[in-house]
């Protein structure tokens, strides 16, 4: 067997990680959910919040097998993020106005890119190392498990909620939320609630752009004075 031959097993080995595999089922699980967002909005929520919950599994699996990888984190995210901007482009469809959904997906997507790139300028081994950042929201996000995962699941439950609720292709946005939320029931309150996490979020989403987005100019600024 030659060198060049010899990582290949390696290589199969990490692919096949017990939680890269639960990644690989999340993203099975999401491509049957939005084959029927429209069809059946019953089956596309529970198949989507599934595939969300699993995102919990395969961390802990990758603790609990050592098996941490950089693909593993890596196809985390992406799964996360492509997920949750299917699901935005589906609300965007539903809901008038549509740049409100969008807009929520570019901030999204934006946000966490920024924060990966910066993340590898700043030679931090993980995207979630802030502990340096001078924001307390910030910093609480991404140190305390239990806030993270409030404002995380809010989100979700959220889109979904809005997504159950909508009538038709033409509702008008506020007018539904307004309406949910006079009417006194479980589903006022657990429409609240996750508006507050969702909120949270998207603040959170906002200070890690800009964030970022400074590691990415002092790094060009450090660059340019080192040149001769």
């Amino acid at each position: 067997m030659t060198k060049k031959e010899r990582p290949r097993p390696e290589k199969l080995s990490v692919y096949l990680y017990i939680p890269n595999i639960v990644g690989y089922m999340r993203v099975l699980l999401n491509c049957v959910a939005f084959a029927v967002c429209f069809s059946n909005k019953t089956l596309f929520s529970l198949l989507y919040f599934f595939s969300f919950c699993c995102d919990a599994v395969d961390g802990w699996c990758a603790r609990r097998f050592n098996q941490v990888s950089t693909f593993g984190a890596v196809l985390d995210m992406v799964t996360d993020r492509v997920s949750t901007a299917c699901l935005l482009v589906v609300l965007s469809q539903v809901y008038r106005p549509s740049l409100v959904f969008l807009s929520l997906l570019a901030l999204d997507i934006a946000s966490h890119w920024l924060q990966m790139y910066s993340t590898f300028l700043a030679g931090k081994s993980s995207h979630k190392d802030v502990k340096d950042s001078t924001s307390w929201l910030f910093r609480l996000y991404y140190g305390n498990r239990i806030f993270m995962c409030y404002c995380c699941v809010s989100c979700e439950v959220l889109y979904i909620i809005l997504l159950l609720i909508a009538k038709n292709q033409t509702e008008n946005l506020v007018n539904v939320v307004v309406s949910t939320l006079t009417q006194i029931s479980p589903l006022s309150l657990l429409l609240a609630l996750t508006i507050f996490g969702w909120s949270m979020k998207q603040t959170v989403n906002i200070i890690q752009m800009k964030t970022a987005a400074d590691v990415c100019v002092l790094y060009d600024i450090e660059k340019q004075q080192k040149k001769p």
